[in-house]
């Protein structure tokens, strides 16, 4: 297993609402005291801790309300020795000859430690802020020809590719990066399966029960025999983990205390109009809470569901005590899960809390 953590490159918090995918009071800019800006420093400070408690790379996320994946991760390099950096970005806002170049560079000059998060983006309001009105199943569509391009630019051969969205001539790189970069991606549309059992090294899910989560491998992995590949799979999840059951709940109750009931009801309304199909079943998740225990959130053990109440994207924490967290990574892995991309709040200290105490218990022997 490979355990990945997050890079907040929207600012971080001692609570739910501030911050990248945060939808409280300034959306990704709170105002809460807690918040912490993204400043390099800061960043730099998570990515040596991750680096040193053992994590394999930290994800780096796109869209409006962070820092530029590639510009942050970039600078970050320096700041690092091993650790890897795993690229947000979105095809549809560059040239895939460019980003094929831009990621043979990164890998050449990192030496190696550049991975990639392909976002087609299910947001079209998000989109259109970008200069992009595709539908969504066409974005799928213009994602599958652009990563036909990168790996054929980084082919070795001249590449040539006549597409709906895209015409290239020749499409090339002055070296072919080395290692090539693994390329990650997750959609639960039906638009989605077949770019990723097409193009994809890892295809990522959500936090959803265990049951779920068997369901949407198999249905990727059919895809993928069907085409004669393999792919391996890695889960996104938020995680509070404490030296007992009852310190980590607690965490979880501190945590939905702090959210104000109006930024449910916002985050309720402006998610309900999102068209990613992944979202969607995270709000299902929490579908008909309306106040209680953080308890009263847990949909499976040790999974809680209260972190997507105001927040977009991935909206489930493992919570529990090292021993009970680490057993649900198990249960996870026994599905064919093979990469946990990992966060928590604050980072800084949610790192160690993991990195400490649960990752000497799960990780290959080489982390150990």
């Amino acid at each position: 297993m490979k355990f990945h953590w997050f890079l907040p490159t929207a600012g971080d918090s001692r609570v739910l609402t501030g911050g990248g995918h945060g939808l409280g009071r300034g959306h990704g800019r709170s105002e809460a005291a807690t918040f912490r800006p993204p400043d390099i420093e800061y960043l730099a400070q998570v990515a040596r801790s991750a680096e040193q408690l053992g994590f394999e790379a930290v994800l780096t996320p796109t869209g409006t309300w962070c820092e530029d994946a590639w510009l942050v991760t970039a600078a970050l390099t320096r700041e690092t020795e091993r650790l890897k950096f795993l690229v947000a970005f979105r095809p549809g806002f560059m040239s895939p000859t460019l980003a094929a170049q831009m990621a043979a560079t990164y890998q050449r000059l990192s030496r190696g430690r550049l991975l990639l998060n392909v976002v087609t983006g299910g947001e079209s309001a998000e989109q259109a802020r970008f200069g992009d009105h595709l539908s969504k199943d066409e974005r799928y569509a213009r994602t599958d020809e652009f990563l036909s391009v990168v790996r054929g630019a980084w082919s070795g051969t001249p590449y040539d590719f006549d597409g709906g969205h895209y015409r290239v001539e020749g499409a090339t790189v002055a070296e072919t990066p080395d290692p090539v970069p693994e390329i990650y991606f997750g959609g639960s549309s039906r638009a989605a399966g077949p770019v990723a059992a097409r193009h994809v090294d890892v295809y990522l899910t959500w936090g959803e029960p265990p049951g779920q989560v068997a369901e949407k491998i198999e249905w990727i992995r059919e895809l993928a025999e069907e085409r004669g590949r393999k792919l391996r799979f890695g889960i996104r999840l938020h995680v509070i983990t404490r030296d007992s059951e009852r310190d980590a709940w607690a965490e979880a109750e501190r945590l939905l205390a702090a959210i104000d009931p109006a930024d449910i009801v916002s985050a309720r309304k402006l998610l309900g109009r999102s068209e990613s199909v992944g979202q969607r079943r995270m709000l299902e998740l929490h579908e008909g809470f309306t106040g209680g225990t953080a308890r009263d959130l847990e949909i499976h053990p040790n999974l809680w569901a209260g972190v997507g109440l105001v927040r977009g994207g991935a909206g489930t924490a493992l919570v529990g005590s090292h021993s009970q967290v680490a057993e649900r990574i198990e249960e996870y892995a026994s599905l064919g899960i093979e990469e946990f991309v990992l966060s928590g709040y604050p980072h800084l200290e949610e790192a160690y809390w993991f990195g400490e105490n649960v990752l000497p218990r799960v990780a290959a022997p080489a982390l150990r």
